[in-house]
């Protein structure tokens, strides 16, 4: 007896893409658990490319008629429009980005639509679109990342020379200038950049023309679809090349650094712009109110960056956690390898355009950093220090010397620039009143003058290096 639908000449579109093999359409559930087209349509412009790429080799290389190829091309150009137009009707029935496109295409061009998947399958179109996807988002960072390096060089340069405490263990260290502090994130960012960069040198391998998984008997011409890509060269291996996804998490373990950053720089707005430390004042357009305390301005920009770490981290777990027991090459599920690199690219991105908004605008308060480095002690080191280089003490007797001042200064009630002569020398008598011209915190980050300390003039040579590497990439 014959199954219902066996004979039926018009196959449901659900099968249609697996040809004569399957009798029967999917499930609604299965339907439901195999269809991606709801996220990886983001991969439409992408799809296309490396289509259109794909054509013109195969026109090319003889495999397929020029004018087929050239009804091919025009007609993928079509689609784009109306997806980019937001006419086109995607189908969870075609299952993929891949599928809906080839299915309008047929319908634009008719039946040379079919020969578009010539030497080519789904397992390396997808690991194309991907990458090239990736490789978007890589660019976008970069640029994200270097926008919001300008905004701390603009921060760093107009407080190089103002004075504020340093930290260790969130208790007063030394005196610092601001625009040092500025620098320090700076650095970090140029850190991500690199990042970034190298994930996206060591991805820029061509998947397409590896087929299913072996490769194809077609006289393809892979180093063609390669560069009319943008890619350096094709993977050198098909089984690799349709299986791995190291570039995907690349970018997500370079994301997730930089997440980590913009976390670091969060956290320390948020406690700089308290009542308690008044550092900075963050701009209205990055602030919230309250719905029941009229007095408060919450940073709640910088708090939803330092929880979108999360995110970032859970998509990088996620993604290794897909892979970590996929024998080679193609599983299915390597499916679910997308919608966390979108949300954490999303992320990613959203995070660095609020980062350098609220950076950009932030107003840094002069005399609160100034008074808070003038207290807690901060120059004690710079005591040490000229204990050792005037009277020639042993770096830990003069260590000691200067706890035993610092515990004085503490009973008196005042700082250290605040005690006298007389005091200092009852502690040891070889002391002179040029010590005072170290202990003011002006003084001590004037001092600072080793390469990348926090003297103002060293500050502004970082400010200067940093601003011709953002102008001419290549030097760096």
């Amino acid at each position: 007896m014959t199954k219902p639908g066996a004979s039926d000449p018009k196959p449901s579109s659900a099968n249609t893409m697996w040809g004569g093999r399957f009798a029967d359409g999917p499930d609604a559930i299965m339907e439901a658990i195999n269809a991606s087209i709801g996220f990886d349509q983001r991969m439409a412009r992408q799809d296309i490319d490396g289509s259109r790429a794909h054509a013109a080799m195969l026109a090319a290389t003889g495999i397929v008629e020029t004018s087929d190829v050239e009804a091919i091309r025009e007609g993928l150009l079509t689609v784009l429009s109306e997806i980019e137009g937001g006419s086109f009707g995607f189908s969870a029935a075609l299952e993929d980005i891949h599928m809906n496109v080839e299915s309008r295409l047929t319908e634009i061009v008719g039946p040379a639509a079919g020969r578009l998947h010539t030497a080519r399958s789904r397992n390396d179109q997808v690991a194309t679109d991907f990458k090239l996807w990736v490789r978007d988002q890589i660019d976008a960072a970069v640029s994200g990342l270097e926008a919001l390096q300008r905004a701390l060089l603009g921060q760093a340069e107009a407080g190089s020379d103002w004075v504020m405490p340093g930290f260790t263990h969130l208790q007063t260290a030394q005196p610092v200038t601001w625009g040092h502090h500025m620098m320090a994130y700076v650095e970090m960012l140029g850190r991500d950049v690199s990042r970034m960069r190298d994930a996206r040198a060591r991805m820029n391998e061509a998947p397409l023309g590896a087929a299913a998984l072996a490769g194809t008997s077609f006289p393809i011409d892979r180093d063609m679809t390669a560069e009319a890509l943008g890619f350096d060269r094709p993977a050198a291996n098909s089984l690799d090349a349709v299986s791995d996804r190291d570039f995907a998490l690349d970018f997500l373990s370079a994301a997730s650094i930089c997440a980590m950053h913009l976390s670091r720089l969060a956290e320390e707005l948020v406690i700089w712009s308290s009542a308690q430390f008044r550092f900075v004042t963050l701009s209205d357009r990055f602030s919230t109110g309250s719905s029941i305390m009229p007095q408060k301005k919450n940073p709640d920009a910088a708090e939803l960056i330092r929880a979108k770490i999360g995110r970032i981290f859970g998509a990088n777990v996620a993604l290794m956690t897909v892979m970590k027991g996929l024998p080679l090459t193609y599983s299915k599920d390597m499916q679910e390898d997308k919608e966390q690199v979108f949300d954490a690219a999303d992320n990613l991105m959203l995070a660095l355009a609020a980062m350098e908004g609220m950076v950009r605008d932030m107003q840094a308060n002069r005399d609160a950093l100034r008074e808070a480095a003038a207290t807690g002690f901060s120059t004690a080191t710079d005591l040490a220090d000229w204990l050792v280089r005037v009277l020639d003490l042993p770096f830990r007797e003069a260590h000691h010397i200067t706890g035993s001042l610092v515990k004085l200064a503490e009973d008196k009630g005042c700082d250290l620039p605040d005690l006298s002569l007389t005091d200092m020398q009852s502690v040891h008598g070889g002391i002179t009143d040029a010590v005072f011209e170290v202990l003011g915190v002006e003084n001590s980050v004037r001092s600072r003058v080793s390469y990348g300390g926090t003297a103002p003039e060293r500050v502004r040579e970082q400010i200067a290096r940093w601003r011709a590497i953002l102008d001419n990439p290549t030097s760096r």
